[in-house]
């Protein structure tokens, strides 16, 4: 049986809710969990970009709509999102390192998501890696769905023997909790 989980489906399916929903009842059962989940940021009724929040509460920039990045700084841009490097480094890397240093106590790491904004990380990429390998700990992540070009770690986990994907769907996603609860827990005990 596959150790970790992730969800995968079109934007705007209901993955992070689903995520956050699943984080809360697995925290609510006594499973300790970590990691990550990110937000659209709303202005106006308009999406202006994402923020990084972690699961202890912090919460900083990811994106946001930006015709540059400023002076000095590595332009990283998906469509007409500005990435802000440094600041999801800053909160996404340490609850992911944190198990990695944990010891032997099993955990759940959610990692919402593994796309084209933050693999502009090459230190996330290495974290990412780094968490799937550590022993003990299961991964609920998030992926995009295949388009386009690949994106090779999310080939690289999607195609990973300890990994489960489950795709979200509009006529799936309510039902689909439940699932993705007994599976990390089965993975937990």
């Amino acid at each position: 049986m596959a150790r970790h989980v992730f969800l995968t489906g079109p934007p705007g399916i209901g993955k992070t809710t689903l995520i956050q929903k699943a984080s809360e009842i697995l925290k609510s059962s006594g499973v300790p969990v970590h990691g990550f989940y990110t937000e659209e940021v709303r202005q106006g009724g308009k999406r202006i970009g994402f923020d990084v929040v972690t699961l202890s509460g912090l919460r900083g920039p990811l994106s946001r709509v930006g015709s540059g990045s400023p002076p000095g700084k590595q332009e990283c841009q998906v469509g007409q999102y500005m990435v802000d490097l440094a600041a999801f480094e800053q909160l996404a890397l340490p609850v992911l390192n944190a198990g990695s240093s944990s010891g032997p106590e099993p955990r759940v790491c959610i990692i919402d998501e593994i796309g084209k904004m933050e693999l502009f990380s090459q230190p996330f990429i290495q974290a990412v890696r780094q968490t799937l390998s550590t022993p003990g700990t299961i991964v609920l992540g998030t992926i995009p769905v295949r388009k386009g070009k690949p994106l090779a770690l999310v080939e690289e986990v999607r195609n990973r023997s300890d990994v489960q994907v489950f795709s979200v769907t509009k006529e799936n996603r309510n039902h689909l909790l439940l699932d993705v609860v007994a599976y990390v827990q089965s993975s937990w005990q």
